[in-house]
């Protein structure tokens, strides 16, 4: 029987006030196909338990587990093929959201103030686009909440007509690949519980794990390009183009050692400080100038370029709106922002969805 999958449960719960370990862990669940069934694995009072999801019980499991989507959205995971290629025009409005890094009360705060999800988190944004700039891994304890949200809220969002974007980070490869640097006290404890190394949980196997896979790490919408870290003038002189880029980082990057990364110099560039994961020039190099997005910009033939990674206290503005920094210090428990883009204007939105156009 499957009891208390909850994803919103309390991470940590103070149940054995002055004993050894005073704190319990809630975690879960993680999903696995497995001979055609749904293997689903948790920890539910620091306790390891797993069980099985099939069609006949799945509306009871979904109950417990809280999900907002069905059986066939977990099996038909494991038929996700990457789209390279992800550009997508005339979106009626867009909202950005990035480096929520494991936060997710902040995160579910600011997407209710700005009315992206409702009172009871479904989707609530139309036909709108929402772009997650990547990190959702590291530091906070609720990653496994977060990552479940935002798998069942794309679902939602297409039937609606919208969309949701959900981009990778550094921290999604650092985590794919066990380097686990930022990982947060909890997932260690979750690691010795279940007897897993955590990256183990997101393996290809994995449902969230495969959902991963199938990610982009750069996208376009009309007139804007969304990526985590930022692109370069090294990019560019190296005439990479957005499909390139998405490919190597399927195909040679997610879920390999740094020494098979580091073996291939193209390879190893993306994944420096000039890549598009960790590039943060735009708000740290004094010399990078105007002419030099405008070159960036030329080459792609747009006009914008949103990005995370480099975090501040609020959404940040550079070159009347040519680059904009969402990173608004989530993952710093910041209370954070969200970036919102209607009829050619962008805003900054507190969670309490008060808007300053930008």
């Amino acid at each position: 029987m499957l009891v208390g999958l909850l994803p919103m449960m309390d991470p940590y719960e103070n149940k054995n006030p002055g004993g050894n370990d005073p704190y319990l862990i809630n975690d879960g669940p993680y999903i696995y196909q497995i001979n055609n069934k749904l293997k689903v694995r948790w920890i539910e009072n620091s306790v390891y338990r797993e069980d099985y999801i099939v069609p006949d019980n799945f509306n009871r499991a979904g109950r417990n587990l809280n999900l907002s989507f069905n059986y066939k959205d977990l099996t038909d995971t494991y038929k996700l093929k990457p789209d390279f290629d992800q550009s997508y025009s005339s979106a009626d409005s867009i909202a950005v959201i990035s480096d929520i890094h494991g936060e997710y009360g902040i995160y579910i705060k600011l997407m209710q103030g700005n009315g992206i999800i409702d009172e009871n988190l479904n989707w609530n944004f139309g036909k709108g686009h929402l772009v997650v700039l990547g990190d959702m891994f590291d530091r906070g304890n609720m990653v496994t909440e977060v990552l479940w949200h935002l798998f069942g809220l794309e679902k939602q969002a297409e039937k609606a007509g919208g969309r949701v974007h959900v981009l990778l980070g550094n921290h999604e490869f650092m985590v794919l690949r066990n380097e686990l640097c930022d990982l947060n006290a909890k997932y260690s404890k979750v690691e010795e519980i279940s007897k897993t190394a955590y990256a183990d949980l997101y393996s290809e196997k994995s449902v969230l794990g495969k959902w991963l896979r199938s990610k982009p790490v750069v996208i376009t919408i009309d007139n804007i390009i969304f990526v985590h870290g930022g692109i370069s003038m090294e990019i560019i002189n190296r005439n990479l183009n957005f499909k390139q880029i998405n490919k190597i980082f399927t195909k040679k990057v997610i879920g390999r050692n740094l020494g098979e990364v580091c073996g291939r110099e193209l390879v190893k560039f993306l994944n420096e400080a000039d890549g598009p994961l960790w590039y943060r020039g735009y708000f740290y190099d004094t010399d990078f100038c105007e002419s030099q997005i405008d070159s960036i910009l030329d080459f792609y033939g747009k006009g914008h370029i949103v990005a995370g990674h480099t975090p501040d206290e609020t959404i940040r503005s550079l070159f009347g709106n040519k680059i904009l920094g969402a990173d608004a210090g989530i993952g710093q428990n910041q209370p954070g922002e969200i970036l919102f883009y209607k009829d050619g204007s962008f805003y900054q939105c507190s969670n309490k969805g008060c808007r300053v156009k930008l």
